[in-house]
């Protein structure tokens, strides 16, 4: 049988991935969304050919990635708190089950063991899929926020006559009267808010 701290490492999950969209070249933004980027912008508007953005901030401090960074990490929360308490079990098990060693025939002994490591594996798998449901929805939630956030940007890019937003960590140095992260988190929040509300591709 594998140890038990092999088990349970099996079973952790691993740090929250960060959420990194990269908002640029968005001449292709959907017309079905284009009605929600209609509301007039009473902050200053930059003129620029050129504007940039800090997409990080953007999906993390905007009401949608802030909804979605709650809930993912309630889900994983949930899911950690189920690992722990299924390696608990399996500890408890695997002493119950060497203590009948020394009062069992090998074979014996051994098919029971074999049947345990049988069922820490399906356990293992099935925990795993979970994870890597809870991943999938992090990126469904993320292509949602992505496809609702374009046309909100696309309309910033065209009030500034712009033709190209870049994401800042890809541009060496530029001026900050270009950057435009607040005002397209501002944006964001009054046109999709939380998301809730938006429907799914």
């Amino acid at each position: 049988m594998k140890s038990l701290c092999a088990r349970r490492s099996d079973l952790m999950i691993g740090p929250r991935a960060i959420v990194i969209l990269v908002l640029a070249l968005l001449g292709a933004a959907p017309l079905s969304a284009q009605s929600q980027t209609d509301i007039p912008l009473e902050r200053g508007v930059v003129s620029s050919p050129i504007l940039t953005i800090d997409s990080d901030r953007v999906f993390q401090e905007s009401e949608f990635g802030l909804r979605v960074a709650q809930e993912i990490e309630i889900e994983g929360n949930k899911l950690a708190a189920e690992n722990d308490q299924i390696a608990t079990d399996l500890e408890a098990e695997e002493k119950a089950l060497t203590a009948q060693r020394a009062d069992m025939a090998p074979e014996d002994f051994r098919v029971l063991a074999d049947a345990f490591d049988k069922k820490v594996q399906q356990i293992r798998q099935e925990q795993a899929a979970k994870g890597r449901a809870l991943n999938a929805l992090l990126d469904e939630e993320r292509d949602v926020f992505l496809s609702a956030a374009a046309p909100v940007l696309e309309r910033l890019m065209r009030d500034a006559g712009a033709a190209v937003i870049l994401d800042r960590r890809t541009v060496f140095v530029s001026a900050s009267t270009v950057e435009i992260t607040d005002d397209a988190i501002a944006l964001l929040n009054e046109t999709i808010g939380s998301g809730t509300a938006t429907p799914k591709p």
